[in-house]
């Protein structure tokens, strides 16, 4: 089964088993992540569910919508590795993908 890698805000790692066909978000959320608010439940409409993702993994990304980019400016946190996990669809090639969950603005 593909892992995903949290970096939670303590800064303790944890790998989990991430299951395909779900968002970022929703494997975070799933794998009793709860510092991960995602407030809307993924429909792109609080940044609570605010992650950076490894460089490493950038280019296996879709593209940041302008709704996405929107609310990411809202964030104290915000850098160019930002994403909302509920905007990153969990696929096979991201297996071993690591995420650090923001800090709450």
């Amino acid at each position: 089964m593909p892992k995903l890698i949290v970096t939670t805000r303590d800064g303790k790692e944890h790998e989990v088993e991430a299951q395909t066909g779900l968002t970022v978000m929703e494997n975070i959320r799933d794998n009793g992540f709860d510092e991960l608010l995602a407030l809307c439940g993924g429909c792109c409409s609080c940044a609570t569910c605010h992650v950076h993702v490894d460089p490493e993994f950038a280019a296996k990304l879709p593209p940041m919508g302008e709704d996405e980019n929107d609310l990411l400016d809202s964030s104290m946190d915000r850098d160019e590795t930002s994403r909302l996990s509920c905007q990153i669809p969990y696929t096979a090639e991201l297996d071993g993908l690591r995420v650090r969950i923001a800090e709450e603005d």
